[in-house]
């Protein structure tokens, strides 16, 4: 808890006057467009949700096509960390109604209950700093992975907890976009729920709240994409501390090892760390 109130207490009062207004310049007019010309959607309690949903499908589509496309286009396989394992209309199809389906039964039910019973979303005048917009959605990518690393070595040791919640994950050990959601309803609450409360725990603007959504879709969805490519997170992130989609794969080679779901401290210090198999391009 010492973490979070630091956190916390950096991101709502770590700027000093004249730099916090320098840097709230950057975000305030955008965010006056925002909030004067679509405050009734950005107050919604359905936004985060629909926001959500439609950045995870925009992605799953775009590199569904990347799938579909790869055998016969040698520029996207040649990025493939197992180009010899192709996605197939089966995998499609089976991987993306698992996926509606727990969205039907858990998402939308949710999304309903939050538009009875939630009030609107108050919409702060001002914006965030640019610091605490990128602190934000930093803090809250660390705080998520170690939830999600303590998470995911639970499931993976106890038994009982793999064969009923974790496994049906790990039907795929070559994993491609589409998988990044393919998981039981209990997987996908907790995922969701740690998402939605690690922002409210370190007090995040919505704007920054918005914003690490969007980018824990994309990482996730990046973490199992299939695709290791010259803009990877991995590869912008220096020394090694960012696993990304080569230490997910070998996750899923060698489900006793990476269990982290981003960085790579805590698979090192718990002496779970994997190094990428070779994928034979």
């Amino acid at each position: 808890m010492s973490l979070l109130r630091t956190l916390s207490c950096m991101l709502s009062g770590g700027d000093n006057a004249t730099g916090g207004q320098a840097q709230g310049l950057v975000l305030q007019p955008a965010w006056d467009y925002l909030r004067q010309n679509h405050h009734d959607l950005l107050s919604s309690p359905l936004f985060p949700v629909v926001l959500s949903v439609t950045t995870y499908f925009l992605l799953v589509g775009v590199y569904t096509l990347l799938d579909l496309l790869a055998p016969t286009w040698p520029c996207i396989s040649r990025y493939r960390l197992r180009p010899e394992g192709a996605v197939t209309w089966p995998n499609i199809w089976t991987t993306l109604g698992v996926t509606v389906r727990n969205h039907l039964l858990y998402i939308f039910p949710a999304t309903v209950a939050q538009w009875l019973w939630r009030p609107p979303t108050p919409l702060p005048v001002e914006a965030p700093t640019l610091w605490s917009f990128f602190l934000g959605v930093l803090g809250c990518t660390v705080v998520f992975d170690f939830q999600y690393y303590l998470w995911h070595l639970l499931h993976h040791r106890v038994p009982w907890l793999y064969r009923t919640f974790h496994a049906v994950h790990h039907q795929y050990n070559q994993p491609f976009s589409l998988v990044t959601q393919y998981l039981s309803g209990w997987e996908l609450f907790n995922v969701g729920f740690w998402a939605t409360v690690d922002p409210v725990l370190l007090r995040c603007h919505c704007l920054t709240t918005w914003g690490f959504m969007v980018f824990n879709i994309y990482i996730s969805t990046e973490d199992h994409c299939g695709y290791d490519f010259p803009w990877a997170t991995h590869k912008l992130v220096p020394l090694g501390l960012w696993g990304g989609a080569p230490m997910h794969d070998a996750h899923h080679q060698r489900p006793g090892t990476n269990f982290a779901p981003f960085f790579s401290h805590w698979d090192r210090l718990g002496g779970t760390h994997s190094a990428p198999t070779a994928c034979g391009r």
